[in-house]
Formats: structure tokens, C-alpha cells, sequence
């Protein structure tokens, strides 16, 4: 197989990977062995799942709702809304709430058991 085993213990996932993964495994779906079904089994259904993402084709992270703060707070980083090197005001930024609301253009997702966000 070409690709690498995908589960649930990773802070983001690319959707692209998902696809990849699904499609190698797929090729020897036959001779797999019980993990190799179970992951199959859990990457379809969430493909299934998350697929109404308008993106999923072309690439849309997949971030673990237990990583979304950090997440947030990188995503406001690259973005140019606040200097990662300044200690004030950065540090009285309540990420809780500016979390909850980048989530809003976010739908969850369940990936065997694990919660994940991807832009809806």
C-alpha cells in the first residue's frame, strides 16, 4: 500500500489523504487484514459524513475538536489578525469564544468515536 494508515488520534486531517487512503486500500480490499477493514470501514463512513463540504475533493482540513483552540489561534497567527510574537493583547483573548465562533462556519463530524470540524 502506498499510503499511510489514517485514525482518529490526529489534530488534522487532510481530505485528500482520506480519499487516497480509501482508494488504496479499496485496490485490496480482498486481501486486507481486520485492521485494514476496520480502517476502511471507518474512512468511508466518514467520507460519507463529511463529503457535503464543498471542498472535500480538493483538500479541506479536518481539524480534532479536542486541537480546535490551538487551531483558532494559529489560524488568527497566519492570517495576520494578531502579532504571535506580542504578549498583550494576545494574552487576554478569550480563545474559548473566538473558538465557538470560527466554529460556526464549521459542521462537525464523528470519525469512529472522535469529534472533527471541517468548513461547511
Amino acid at each position: 500500500m502506498n499510503t499511510k494508515r489514517i485514525d482518529n488520534t490526529e489534530d488534522i486531517i487532510d481530505s485528500r489523504d482520506i480519499i487516497a487512503r480509501i482508494a488504496d486500500l479499496e485496490t485490496d480490499e480482498n486481501g486486507l487484514d481486520e485492521c485494514d477493514k476496520e480502517e476502511l470501514t471507518n474512512l468511508r463512513a466518514l467520507a460519507e459524513e463529511a463529503s457535503g463540504c464543498s471542498d472535500w475533493q480538493f483538500g479541506e482540513g479536518l481539524i480534532r475538536d479536542s486541537y480546535f483552540e490551538d487551531y483558532a489561534q494559529e489560524f488568527a497567527e497566519d492570517m495576520g489578525a494578531i502579532d504571535k510574537n506580542s504578549q498583550w493583547p494576545n494574552n487576554c483573548i478569550d480563545w474559548e469564544q473566538a473558538t465557538r465562533q470560527l466554529q460556526m462556519d464549521y459542521m462537525s463530524v464523528d470519525f469512529n468515536g472522535i469529534e472533527y470540524w471541517i468548513r461547511s
